[in-house]
């Protein structure tokens, strides 16, 4: 049996999901990259094209110094009279510091400002009932003595026009597994019951999807006895997909329901290229929803195929980067900033979406003064792999260096010619950092895949794939020629398939 397949690959984690008529609208989490939110749309759940992100130029919300995996986490979208909301935390310290909405009359923007609302933790979510009341939910620490568990879920109601919280707090549920923090609530509402959808276990091996109900929107509710009602944590360290939960339901005009929810590919028990979409086929019983009927886990049924092209989503850490894109030539201004700073670096990134792909640039070396520009594969600040252009004994030089908390390591390095071309292939097993010099192909470094894997770095995001420039404000720019990212197989690029260039984002 094939391997279910994300129906977006590469990290884009914590998905949720509405439907406007016949087309889907996807978000996801961006975390500490500029742009922020990006979204989705799709006519049959499987193919997804990107139509723009929520937060950008106006309605850009500065992050300030804050960690690779802090920033824009786990938002919810959804519709009501013609008006499409977006609720979203802003975490710093891996805690949740802020509630935010933004709205649009079309998903692909403009989105209105972030308005903050007055409330705490992280995972929002908005449920419009049948009566035309709103109301917003969110996880946080237990604020009550003795409680069940160390997280609870609360609902507020949401004033649609005033985008406020308005009337009393009402805490809900402290989850069905005993000791694990409770998060990601959805609230949907089947024949008078309310059904509260919630992840438990953590975002890693024991992720798992769990569940409450009422008869009443404010509770109480009961823990869902069947929970949890989908896990990959009992197929073992063999499972092609895991991590598996943070779902969000959607109903097809036909009245069919499925779930889009995060999962990760692991390879020898290490994944790189983060949390990715996958979707499941939910059928309502009386006792509430069954995720992959008869099935149990994700199925290849249940997943998509691989993309006919890589993505071309251009982005930077926490804010513009000083980048213009032409075609395939990238020009990137100098920055002092280094990749491991918490400000904005002269970065500019495509997430990695697969396990064999190939990133690729030439530059004219003659402008590099003191300064280094190349590529890298950033796992975070202090975890990459760059293949760049430096000063060496004797000259410039091609290095490749592997950066793993404060220790940089040089793998290997090759005198520079006028003009190089740099490149890092990834298989599922290692990443190649590759140059190319008077017509010569050197590789420089083989580097297991684990090094940038999130079980050996920790955060929330995957591998991206970019180009950067550090040096002083008075340095050369640098223009990447030729930029492309496309697929590999077994570590070779393939011939069957042009490369793409990269190209910035929809606005």
């Amino acid at each position: 049996m094939s391997a279910p397949q994300p129906v977006l690959s590469g990290w884009h984690p914590d998905p949720s999901v509405c439907r406007v008529g016949d087309e889907y609208y996807l978000v996801t989490s961006s975390f500490a990259f500029y742009p922020g939110l990006p979204i989705h749309r799709s006519r049959d759940l499987h193919e997804w094209e990107l139509v723009g992100h929520a937060l950008v130029d106006e309605s850009w919300l500065p992050l300030g110094p804050v960690d690779v995996s802090d920033g824009i986490w786990a938002a919810t979208i959804r519709y009501a009279d013609g008006v499409f909301y977006l609720v979203f935390t802003v975490a710093r310290g891996r805690t949740g510091s802020g509630l935010y909405v933004v709205t649009a009359t079309d998903p692909a923007g403009p989105w209105s400002p972030p308005r903050e609302l007055e409330g705490e933790g992280i995972d929002p979510s908005l449920f419009f009932d049948d009566d035309g009341r709103a109301y917003l939910t969110a996880a946080r620490d237990s604020t009550v003595a003795d409680a069940p568990g160390p997280g609870e879920i609360w609902l507020r109601e949401f004033d649609m026009n005033r985008l406020e919280l308005i009337g009393p707090t009402h805490n809900l549920w402290y989850g069905a597994l005993a000791r694990t923090w409770v998060e990601a609530p959805h609230i949907y509402k089947k024949n008078g019951t309310y059904h509260l959808i919630c992840a438990e276990g953590g975002t890693e091996r024991n992720h798992a999807v769990t569940a409450a109900r009422a008869t009443s929107v404010t509770g109480p509710y009961t823990t869902d006895p069947r929970s949890p009602l989908l896990s990959h944590r009992h197929l073992g360290d063999t499972a092609t997909v895991q991590n598996v939960g943070h779902a969000d339901i959607v109903e097809t005009p036909d009245g069919q329901s499925w779930a889009v929810l995060l999962g990760v590919r692991p390879i020898d028990g290490h994944h790189t290229l983060g949390r990715e979409t996958f979707l499941v086929p939910v059928e309502w019983e009386a006792a509430g929803p069954v995720f992959a009927p008869r099935e149990g886990r994700l199925t290849a049924v249940a997943g998509a195929t691989r993309p006919a092209q890589p993505p071309r989503d251009w982005i930077s850490l926490r804010g513009p980067a000083p980048a213009t894109v032409a075609g395939s030539t990238v020009t990137l201004a100098p920055r002092p900033t280094p990749l491991d700073s918490l400000e904005t670096p002269p970065f500019l990134g495509v997430r990695q979406h697969d396990h064999s792909v190939a990133f690729e640039a030439s530059l004219d070396i003659r402008p590099i003064g003191d300064q280094d520009a190349g590529l890298v594969a950033l796992q975070g600040g202090n975890v990459h792999l760059t293949v760049h252009v430096a000063d060496g004994e004797h000259g410039k030089v091609v290095k490749a260096q592997h950066r793993e908390g404060a220790l940089t390591t040089t793998l290997g390095e090759v005198p520079a010619s006028e003009r190089v071309r740099l490149g890092i292939h990834t298989s599922p097993h290692e990443y190649r950092l590759v140059a190319t010099v008077d017509r010569v192909d050197h590789v420089l470094a083989r580097v297991p895949h684990d090094a940038l894997s999130t079980e050996t770095a920790g955060g929330f995001v995957g591998v991206t794939l970019g180009l950067f420039n550090i040096g002083a404000t008075d340095a050369a720019e640098i223009a990447f020629y030729d930029t492309e990212y496309r697929f590999a197989r077994e570590g070779r690029v393939m011939d069957d398939l042009p490369g793409t260039d990269l190209r910035r984002s929809p606005r």
